[in-house]
């Protein structure tokens, strides 16, 4: 099957290069100490976008040693949340400043359309450091009462800063990402260390530029690209690391754990999300929300909606409708107006294509796409298959890119018994016009979010992360500081006649 040609043969000018390939560590941009580089890789025309510098052990050691500086003696955890907060929100305005930049150097180093780049990614990181700023000055404990079977004792607890943060954030929202995870730890008076994904480390550097600017002190964010084997690891590993926060595999995580020691970490990482479609629900809307929930962002989202459950009675229109629209997306160079742009590079390419291949080896029903978009670069047609069986291989290993597998269900009990047959808990949604159903329905969903007749939807004060294997804590919300605190517990004697207990 074919899919609908693409927006452009040929990749125009990015017309913007990466400015800053160094390391930033304790304030200033510097080489790698052991002068090791890595290349990105334009995902348009798989040409060398720029080298960059390798952050190593000493390097990540450096920066932690910068980190921790900065939280025993600087003034960062001991200025008030509200400067902090006036801080952040001077950062969230500089992002927006430098909105149109920040936009095409993300499409340049990830692939995704610039439309969603300057009207997604960058606002949205933006508006996720803006709201942590207003948390900065409302982080408090609270007073207990104390039984006096000892004695009488009044007892209160404090919320700390936990110290030195170290974040590894993936490649598909390079600075999304990033601003999940610097909001809510700066708002709290942490210091980080951040590491980015070697596949996108441009607006991550960008951004540690703007702290500076923002005013933020040296040393309090510092900024080491690398691969993950030698920074990431040495960073999970470093016993002046407080905290670790990790957004990616599972066998990453699992690793981190392994290194990391006793210490906090926090996961957010992979998913094999339902959707289930009821025989009463508005049926174009279900199409458009779950081609949504699976396409956006070329597949490489962890809460895709790649599983598609619809009953029996509506599945042969679902089915028509949804190829229609996926033959209808155009795809091609992002800088120019198309709905897909590029996988991020080779190695994400190949193992979408490697499943493609495989449900073609297992004789699954493939209704559209199946093949590479374009001699050149890393495109892929948008893909789905049907009546695909839960025990195949595409129906239950995230993939990570444009391709649906859709099947049909006939009661309930059997296919809430099936959508939550998986190892990961990230997300699901639901479509049906009964509050009933969705109200009960949403109770038997093992998943951290469930969303209700749409998909890929959220809000800077929403919570969100895993059950299972889909990771450990929460991004984004209140929730979200309390990955960044400790709470101390301070008891004391009450002397004399305390009026009150």
């Amino acid at each position: 099957p074919a899919c609908r040609r693409f927006g452009s043969a040929a990749a125009s000018s990015a017309a913007v290069q990466p400015a800053i390939t160094q390391l930033l560590i304790n304030g200033k941009f510097v080489d790698a100490t052991e002068g090791k580089t890595f290349a990105t890789v334009d995902p348009r025309t798989e040409e060398k976008v720029a080298d960059f510098q390798s952050a190593t052990k000493p390097d990540v050691d450096k920066a932690v040693a910068a980190a921790r500086k900065a939280f025993d003696e600087g003034p960062w955890p001991r200025m008030s949340g509200q400067e902090r907060g006036q801080k952040l929100s001077k950062l969230a305005d500089l992002i927006m400043e430098n909105k149109e930049r920040l936009a095409k150097l993300e499409t340049l180093d990830n692939g995704k359309p610039l439309f969603w780049s300057e009207n997604a990614d960058i606002p949205l990181s933006a508006s996720h450091l803006q709201y942590h700023a207003g948390w900065a000055d409302k982080i408090y404990g609270e007073t207990l009462p104390h039984a006096t079977a000892q004695g009488k004792f009044f007892a209160y607890t404090l919320k700390e800063p936990v110290g030195v943060a170290g974040q590894i954030i993936p490649w598909n929202f390079p600075l999304l990402m990033a601003a999940w995870k610097l909001g809510p730890a700066l708002a709290t008076g942490n210091t980080i260390v951040l590491k980015p994904s070697e596949k996108t480390p441009i607006t991550a550097l960008e951004l540690g530029k703007l702290c500076l600017e923002a005013g933020i002190p040296e040393g309090v964010v510092n900024v080491v690209p690398g691969i993950g084997p030698e920074a990431g690891e040495a960073l999970a590993a470093h016993p002046d690391v407080n905290k670790i926060a990790f957004t990616g595999s599972v066998a990453t995580a699992k690793r981190i754990g392994q290194v990391a020691g006793i210490k906090p970490i926090t996961t957010e990482l992979g998913g094999k999300s339902p959707a289930i479609v009821f025989p009463d629900c508005d049926i174009d809307h279900a199409v458009d929300q779950v081609h949504f929930g699976l396409f956006f962002n070329h597949g490489q989202c962890c809460c895709a909606s790649s599983r598609i459950f619809v009953h029996e009675s509506i599945y042969d229109e679902f089915v028509e409708k949804s190829v229609a629209k996926a033959k209808a997306r155009t795809v091609g160079d992002p800088f120019n107006e198309v709905d897909q742009g590029p996988q991020v590079d080779q190695l994400q390419f190949d193992r979408i294509m490697n499943y493609i291949e495989s449900g073609k080896e297992a004789g699954l029903n493939l209704a559209v796409g199946g093949a590479r978009a374009a001699d050149k670069g890393y495109f892929v047609q948008p893909t789905i298959f049907i009546d695909v069986p839960d025990d195949a291989k595409l129906q239950k290993e995230e993939i990570f890119g444009p391709v649906m597998g859709i099947t049909k269900w006939s009661d309930e009990a059997e296919v809430l018994r099936r959508a939550n047959d998986t190892n990961f808990g990230l997300a699901a949604s639901i479509f049906s016009q009964n509050i009933h159903t969705v109200t009960r329905v949403s109770r038997h969903i093992k998943a951290g979010t469930v969303w209700v007749n749409c998909h890929n939807i959220f809000d800077n004060a929403t919570p969100f992360g895993g059950y299972k294997e889909s990771g450990v804590g929460r991004e984004k919300g209140k929730d979200a500081l309390n990955n960044y605190l400790m709470t101390k517990t301070v008891t004391m004697p009450l002397q004399g006649d305390p009026a009150w207990l």
